[in-house]
């Protein structure tokens, strides 16, 4: 045979094509759910800080107004009125200027929204409904599960 000899024609079969779209079909459908519980679980995580960091500024108000050092009203038992108050500051005894707990009130990562659950130190410890005479606790008013099966109201 003298170089008249067909060479093959280059490419990919059919069969071959078929194949390397079912491995991507499979491998796609392995990574949806990984990317779906990876967002879920960023959310999650930025919901235990917000809730870690307004806790911490609730309990340093109270901290302070327990040493006398911010004016307590009556029935607040000491507690912030609000949220907007660990925000706009209050006045320290011997300090000119005011004292800021929160910079901001953090949106909801589940919701969206910057409103928060609160309960003050009145209400029964897994009421829906706050009382209003201070802010104790504050929790999400999601209505969802977590990944490990908890409901985000009880975090």
């Amino acid at each position: 045979m003298n170089g008249t000899r067909r060479r093959r024609e280059r490419g990919f079969t059919l069969a071959e094509l078929v194949m390397v779209a079912a491995l991507l079909t499979i491998m796609a459908g392995m990574v949806l759910p990984v990317a779906k519980y990876t967002v879920k679980r960023r959310k999650e995580a930025e919901l235990r800080l917000d809730l870690r960091l307004m806790r911490n500024a609730i309990d340093e108000y109270k901290r302070l107004s327990d040493q006398g050092m911010i004016e307590v009203k009556l029935g607040t038992e000491g507690y912030p009125p609000d949220l907007e108050t660990l925000v706009e500051g209050v006045s320290v005894v011997g300090q000119p200027v005011k004292r800021k707990f929160l910079r901001r009130i953090p949106v909801d990562p589940m919701t969206g929204t910057k409103e928060w659950g609160l309960r003050s130190y009145q209400d029964e410890p897994d009421s829906d409904s706050w009382g209003g005479q201070n802010v104790y606790d504050v929790y999400t008013t999601s209505d969802g599960t977590a990944i490990d099966g908890t409901k985000y109201k009880d975090w």
